[in-house]
């Protein structure tokens, strides 16, 4: 690539988000002072309202998360729910999906620290599964709405159709796949060797003080 392209290039990519930030600067001065978007309006209280909801939640699950990673030992969770597991493991997923509250995206923190446990992937991805579509409060909102005949057929369809996914998903992953942290926290840091100069320095000093 010519050395003009590259500097063009660097150049768009510092501009463009001063760009949309002017954009946005400009957007914000025209509804205030000159006529007002209602559809923005409605779009930037839905975005802070969803702001709130993301500072409320969050945090707990990330605490939640931090004590499962703490607490619970690896050897623990590969035993239940790894790759050696057997069909009970799959109850232990739709429990877990299901007991849990909250929305999709607190899931997926949750999912990594299972993986990073050793939990199969099937395992994670049953869990998702279960936590988007039998949650029990979404169960019990869909109970009152559209009846609980509805929500019975619904999740004796969805139950079996995610499952298999799951084990079809994980047949096409390839067996070395992992997350980056997990394979960093895996292979370790090399621990630190002393200075070779080390032994003979303590000597010297055991010496000294002789």
């Amino acid at each position: 690539m010519a050395p003009r392209m590259k500097r063009g290039l660097k150049a768009a990519r510092t501009a463009v988000p001063w760009a949309l930030v002017a954009l946005i600067v400009a957007l914000w001065a025209y509804d205030r002072f000159i006529a007002p978007f209602a559809f923005g309006r409605q779009a930037g209280a839905g975005l802070w309202s969803f702001t709130l909801e993301m500072a409320a939640f969050l945090p707990a699950m990330f605490v939640l998360v931090g004590l499962f990673d703490v607490w619970v030992p690896r050897s623990f969770v590969e035993r239940h729910v790894g790759r050696d597991s057997g069909p009970l493991a799959i109850l232990w997923m739709v429990l877990l999906g299901t007991l849990q509250a909250g929305p999709l995206y607190g899931a997926f923190p949750v999912a990594v620290a299972l993986w990073r446990k050793g939990t199969a992937p099937r395992n994670v991805f049953i869990y998702l599964g279960a936590f988007s579509a039998l949650k029990i409060p979404m169960l019990t909102f869909e109970v009152a709405f559209l009846g609980w005949q509805f929500s019975l057929v619904r999740t004796a369809v969805t139950l079996p159709v995610f499952i298999a996914l799951a084990y079809l998903l994980e047949r096409l992953l390839p067996d070395d796949v992992t997350i980056p942290e997990a394979q960093e926290n895996r292979a370790g840091k090399p621990e630190r060797q002393p200075p070779a100069s080390a032994p003979q320095d303590t000597q010297t000093a055991q010496d000294g003080e002789a």
